[in-house]
């Protein structure tokens, strides 16, 4: 090996912020001049440095190059020991690099910071503020916390007296202040009040106070008695128009309608009595007119009986039929789902098939975008658009028609999905594939059979 190379010492001490020189020894025992290139590796490589960067030396000569320890003053560099090595690469031959190793020791320094959030506050029952705690140390640290009002009006109480923080954390404690007495109207009250941080433990620093204060506003607003008053004004006035105006008439009104009523239970109507007359007398020619008809025909009166029975029960079977077309059907849903990836085609998936020989009324429709997907759903009947959405303007969308919508016997209603980005649902991983799902409900009922054409005679 023709490269030795040793530190003076292998272990110090550094303060934080400051600097400790360590000197290198580096000797050539080859046979020509040699150039040395000086690299720090380990924990302490971000804050250190060697002076110069490269030493060239002649065959047998000796150099000295200096190791430069600043460890700043903040939390990258911990308090302890940090071990840290020199790397010695002779340029013309690399592989006989010597590593000298040693370890600093960095002293520990405590250094926090403190915050309210938000410094002054309000509220009628109580106020909340959070006391947030940095420690820009180097070392872990434990801080008390204590809060002291100038009077007895307000009492303070944190969620976390005492706060555990590692170098670089910060940590919040909620502090909740309390009026004494309540304010139910008035002017607000101001209650000033001061948090302290105290570091405990071997590491000396100095507390931290923080000012704050907490306004505690009235319970009843100052609007609320004008409010009252106007209230009460309204009331009053609404009664003197009712006893004074509307109550009268109203009775008057009440009492007319009765009047009427008692005058026409008691007399009898002119127009009941004609119908009545006028009914026998129809009754009478018709039952004479029958006679008449079945003498001329040379037949028996049950003929004219029989045609009677005939005539009532075709208009009873007729009557009959209109109530059955009129009924309220089979009530009926269907339920569809499809997804489609971004960037592709549409995707389209069938939601409902009309059977054959009936007619379906579409009546609700409920859409569904439960991931929170971007692109557009097109729901159609028999190729007809019904809905054309834009799904990032919905999570739930429901239609209720009050005229339906008629899907003809052997009819489909379709979902078509366009996906353009894939929603994330909260607290649960991204899905692959953007997913739409469709309700339709509605009734099934017979379809109309086709009129016959006329025929010609």
């Amino acid at each position: 090996m023709t490269t030795a190379a040793s530190l003076d010492t292998t272990a110090v001490t550094a303060e934080p912020g400051g600097r400790i020189d360590v000197p290198l020894q580096v000797r050539n025992s080859g046979s020509t001049v040699e150039e040395y290139r000086f690299e720090v590796v380990g924990p302490a490589a971000a804050w250190a440095t060697v002076e110069p960067a490269s030493l060239s030396l002649f065959p047998g000569s000796t150099g000295t190059a200096v190791l430069a320890l600043s460890p700043p003053r903040s939390s990258e560099a911990l308090a302890g020991d940090v071990p840290f090595g020199v790397r010695v690469v002779p340029t013309s031959a690399p592989d006989t690099t010597v590593v000298p190793e040693g370890v600093v020791t960095v002293l520990p320094f405590a250094s926090i910071t403190g915050e309210l959030v938000p410094r002054g506050f309000d509220g009628a029952w109580r106020g909340n503020t959070d006391v947030a705690v940095d420690n820009h140390g180097n070392t872990p640290v434990t801080v008390q916390l204590t809060a002291q009002s100038d009077s007895s009006r307000a009492r303070l109480r944190f969620s976390r007296e005492t706060v555990e923080l590692a170098p670089g954390a910060a940590e919040l404690s909620r502090l909740t202040v309390r009026p004494a007495r309540r304010l139910w109207r008035g002017t607000p009250v101001v209650h000033p009040f001061q948090v302290v941080a105290t570091p405990v433990g071997d590491v000396p620093h100095e507390s931290v106070v923080l000012d704050g204060t907490y306004q505690q506003n009235a319970i009843l607003p100052r609007w609320l008695p004008r409010a009252l008053v106007a209230a009460v004004a309204a009331l009053v006035a609404l009664a003197v128009v009712w006893f004074a105006l509307l109550r009268p008439v109203v009775r008057s009104a009440a009492r007319e309608e009765s009047k009427k009523q008692v005058a026409a239970a008691l007399s009898p109507s002119p127009g009941a009595s004609g119908a009545a007359s006028g009914g026998g007398s129809s009754g009478a020619s018709a039952g004479a007119g029958g006679k008449g008809q079945d003498a001329a025909a040379g037949g028996s009166p049950s003929s004219g009986a029989a045609a009677g029975s005939s005539a009532g029960s075709t208009g009873g079977g007729t009557g009959g039929g209109g109530s059955g077309a009129g009924g309220t059907g089979d009530p009926r849903s269907a339920q569809a789902e499809v997804k489609d990836s971004t960037g592709g085609d549409p995707k389209t998936g069938t939601v409902f098939t009309v059977p054959a020989d009936q007619a379906f009324d579409l009546t609700d429709l409920v859409a569904q975008n439960p991931q929170g997907d971007s692109g557009t759903v097109v729901i159609a009947a028999e190729g007809r658009t019904l809905l054309r959405l834009a799904l990032q303007n919905f999570r739930d969308q429901d239609y209720h028609f009050v005229t339906p919508i008629v899907v003809p016997a052997g009819g489909k209603i379709t979902m078509t999905v366009t996906c353009t980005e894939v929603g994330k649902p909260v607290g649960s991983p991204t899905p692959a594939q953007c997913a739409e799902s469709v309700l339709v409900g509605g009734t099934l009922r017979p379809a109309p059979s086709p009129s016959p054409s006329p025929s010609t005679a």
